[in-house]
């Protein structure tokens, strides 16, 4: 390992212990405060497990379930490091009062704390009470189908805290759509397979059907996993075709295109997938692509539709501002051309069960097909 990368890696950690221990201190005077709290090695071993239960979680395979609190607790550092300096500003200017310093102390405190425990739980309404999101556009070229409907989820993260129930959901929303297709553009799992197999995930998803069939493609996540075989397995049993870099024709209507995730370096460009197909160029082509990062190049090769997700819409405001940065589209609908481009901010999540600033969801997009010149009554 290089000596960069080394320090590097020290630097990260001490700037995090350094964050740990702002996080917890904040915490530890306000127990005292409140509730006279004694026990202060305890606590800080307690904080130190939540500070690195995540990475605990990851790397002891008996110790797994700690991710999950670790996924919870990053939810803690983002609010709480946003909410804790306010917090101690107020104390800071209230001490020229005449109001008692413990009493300063319990009553930020106590106002912080509501705040925090009232962000988790308008979080996890949002997280867990997903929509629908409709949106109608029109595409001037040919099909057998005169009109298609589209269900889109992306981002289901599938696994420990996405798990079974969320899974139903999912099933009884698109049944309410009816779509004629279903399009999972990546992160259907949360990394490995292994918590999807075991809550057998894959019966229920199983429920899920169209007439045209239900395709995905792999989104980043899928590679973090480093099961791909596996996860591709998963999906052929219930029936989900995942596209690896292809091109297929549907119904005889639609052209499909599938691209592997960014993280691939290997991948094919929206140009060689198009030109290596011979596509008929009059007929409607939509693709799927985890990340919303080539919608000139998708523009520029005919695409006529794009459906991605992957940005979550920042989740947790106001990550949402970062997210926008990153990205000509990050969450919603935008005309690029001949291009429809959609960016859902996904079914699921990453990371702690919270969504704030955003909402699970699902999309329903319908598409009218109208060759140019011909009226609405030819």
């Amino acid at each position: 390992m290089k000596v960069g990368r080394i320090l590097s890696i020290v630097a990260f950690f001490s700037l995090y212990n350094i964050l740990m221990f702002y996080l917890g201190w904040n915490g530890l005077i306000w127990l005292k405060a409140v509730f006279s709290f004694q026990h202060e090695a305890l606590y800080w071993i307690a904080i130190t497990i939540f500070s690195y239960a995540y990475i605990l979680g990851r790397m002891v395979k008996p110790l797994n379930w700690l991710s999950v609190i670790g996924s919870v607790w990053f939810g803690v550092i983002q609010y709480g490091l946003l909410l804790f300096p306010v917090a101690n500003l107020t104390v800071w200017l209230l001490g020229f009062s005449r109001v008692p310093d413990q009493a300063v102390i319990g009553m930020v405190g106590t106002a912080t704390a509501i705040i925090l425990v009232s962000i988790f739980g308008y979080g996890l309404y949002n997280a867990y009470s997903p929509v629908i999101r409709k949106y109608e556009v029109t595409i001037p070229k040919k099909s057998y189908i005169k009109k298609l409907r589209i269900a889109v989820a992306s981002d289901m993260h599938f696994g420990k805290l996405s798990g079974v129930a969320h899974a139903k959901r999912l099933v009884k929303m698109i049944d309410r759509i009816k779509p004629d297709i279903i399009l999972l553009p990546g992160d259907i799992i949360d990394d490995e397979p292994e918590h999807f197999q075991k809550k057998n995930m894959g019966a229920i998803m199983k429920q899920l059907h169209a007439p045209l069939g239900i395709y995905g493609v792999l989104g980043n996540h899928e590679y973090y996993g480093r099961e791909i075989p596996t996860f591709l397995k998963e999906m052929k049993k219930v029936d989900i075709r995942i596209l690896m870099d292809e091109v297929i024709q549907v119904g005889d209507s639609i052209y499909l295109l599938g691209r592997k995730d960014k993280t691939d370096s290997r991948r094919k460009s929206f140009q060689q997938l198009v030109n290596d197909s011979e596509l008929d160029s009059s007929l409607p082509l939509i693709a799927m692509d985890h990340q919303p990062a080539d919608l000139k190049e998708a523009q520029e090769s005919g695409v006529d539709l794009i459906v991605s997700g992957h940005t979550h819409r920042g989740q947790m405001a106001p990550n949402h501002l970062i997210t926008k940065r990153l990205f000509e589209l990050d969450w919603g609908y935008l005309k690029k051309g001949q291009l429809h481009a959609f960016v859902s901010s996904g079914f699921g999540f990453w990371g702690p069960p919270l969504r704030i600033g955003s909402r699970s969801e699902v999309l329903e997009i319908v598409i009218e097909f109208k060759e140019e010149g011909l009226s609405n009554n030819e």
